[in-house]
C-alpha cells in the first residue's frame, strides 16, 4: 500500500488555481470497496485543492477491493487511509456538513438520504467492477475502465468548483447549466 509521511497530502488541481474554501464531497455507493473507493482517492489526489474527499456506502462490504487499490497504486495515488465505511457517521449531529453527494451506484442513489443544509447531489450511475468475475486480467481493465471514467468525471466537477470561487450557490448553478445532464443537481 502506498502512503504518506503524516500531514501530507497529494493535492492535484490546476496549477495556481485555488478556490475560496474546499468543499466536502462525499462519494457513495453499496459496499463502498470499489467505485466510491475509487473516486474518493481520485478526487484527494487531482482535485485537493478544491475538495475535501470522503466515501461510504449504505451496505458497507468492511474492505477496500484488491484491485481497486492496485488501480489506484498503479495510477501513482496514495491509498493510506481509504476504508469502507457505513454512509451513516456522515448524518450524525456532530458530522461535518457535505457541500456535495455523489452517488456512483443505482442503488446508493436509490437509498440516499437526504443530507442537511444545501447539499448539491449528483448521480454517476457505473457498473460495479467488482463484479468483473471472468479472471484478474478482465477485472483489472474493469477497475481501470471505472478509473478513467470517475477521473474525467471529477476533473470536469472541480474545474466548475474552482470557477465558483468556493461559492455553493455559484456551483449550483454552474453545475445546473452545464451541456451534460450527469452534472445537473438533482
Amino acid at each position: 500500500m502506498m502512503t504518506a509521511s503524516a500531514g501530507a497530502e497529494n493535492l492535484g488541481g490546476a496549477a495556481g488555481q485555488h478556490t475560496a474554501r474546499r468543499f466536502r464531497i462525499l462519494f457513495l455507493c453499496t459496499g463502498n470497496s470499489a467505485r466510491s473507493i475509487l473516486a474518493e482517492a481520485l478526487a484527494r489526489a487531482r482535485a485537493g485543492d478544491v475538495f475535501t474527499a470522503h466515501s461510504a456506502g449504505s451496505e458497507p462490504t468492511g474492505m477496500v477491493n484488491r484491485f481497486a487499490l492496485e488501480t489506484l497504486e498503479a495510477a501513482g495515488i496514495l491509498t493510506d487511509g481509504l476504508e469502507s465505511k457505513n454512509m451513516d457517521r456522515f448524518l450524525t449531529p456532530d458530522a461535518p456538513p457535505i457541500d456535495i453527494v455523489v452517488t456512483v451506484c443505482d442503488r446508493a442513489n436509490d437509498r440516499c438520504p437526504v443530507f442537511p443544509g444545501g447539499t448539491i447531489r449528483l448521480h454517476w450511475g457505473l457498473p460495479d467492477p467488482a463484479r468483473i468475475e471472468l479472471g484478474e486480467a478482465m477485472a483489472r481493465a474493469a477497475f481501470r475502465e471505472t478509473f478513467d471514467i470517475l477521473a474525467e468525471r471529477i476533473e470536469r466537477l472541480a474545474a466548475h468548483a474552482r470557477a465558483s470561487g468556493g461559492d455553493p450557490a455559484t456551483l449550483r448553478r454552474r453545475l445546473a447549466e452545464e451541456e451534460d445532464t450527469l452534472f445537473h443537481p438533482l
